[in-house]
């Protein structure tokens, strides 16, 4: 029994997701391939790349390349480090490429992606702007361990703890996992004065 398109439900799911939506999850609102091929044809969606298109008519959001990012690897996807850094607005570092934190079973063929294979507790997920990203402590715990220079790192912490992103008691319990340099880093940082 084939089930009649339902263009209402592929709207809910695109709209969540900043006009985009794959295949699979078009899939149960009755979208076959088949029937995204004619929409695309049609001019009513844009096929962005394998499995994953766009309602042609859906106004363009903030952040779009993080939502394909995301939608490309799988649900499992959270945006982290650099990419977390920025879409918080936390310092003036511009990552070169979207890093993604996923589940060591997750495919590494993403080109174009930087995934760091991780398992992360569900308090150390946040929803920002409509996606799944890292925390704000558990982010700057991940560019500092990663080597982010230290007045980029300072800039983020003193930014988050201002705008209210975070405490600073939630960052002395974030976890460097066991860095020393790091955990010296962020002691001294939260020691000091933010700047105005």
């Amino acid at each position: 029994m084939t089930i009649a398109p339902d263009h209402d439900a592929l709207f809910q799911i695109a709209e969540a997701q900043a006009g985009y939506f794959t295949a699979a999850q078009a899939c149960p609102a009755g979208f076959t391939r088949s029937l995204l091929g004619y929409h695309v044809r049609s001019g009513l969606f844009e096929r962005i790349q394998r499995g994953v298109y766009r309602l042609k008519r859906f106004p363009s959001a903030p952040h779009e390349d993080l939502f394909i990012a995301c939608l490309r690897v799988g649900p499992q996807a959270v945006i982290s480090h650099d990419s977390a850094l920025a879409l918080y607005e936390l310092s003036d570092h511009l990552p070169a490429e979207v890093h993604l934190t996923v589940p060591r079973t997750t495919s590494r063929r993403h080109e174009g992606l930087r995934l760091h294979t991780n398992r992360l507790e569900a308090r150390e997920i946040a929803f920002y702007n409509g996606l799944r990203a890292t925390t704000v402590p558990r982010t700057i715990v991940d560019v500092a361990v990663g080597g982010l220079a230290d007045e980029l790192v300072t800039q983020a912490i003193h930014q988050a703890v201002r705008r209210g992103l975070t405490t600073p008691e939630e960052l002395r319990i974030a976890n460097p996992r066991g860095n020393r340099r790091v955990a010296g880093l962020f002691a001294q940082i939260l020691k000091e004065e933010p700047p105005k």
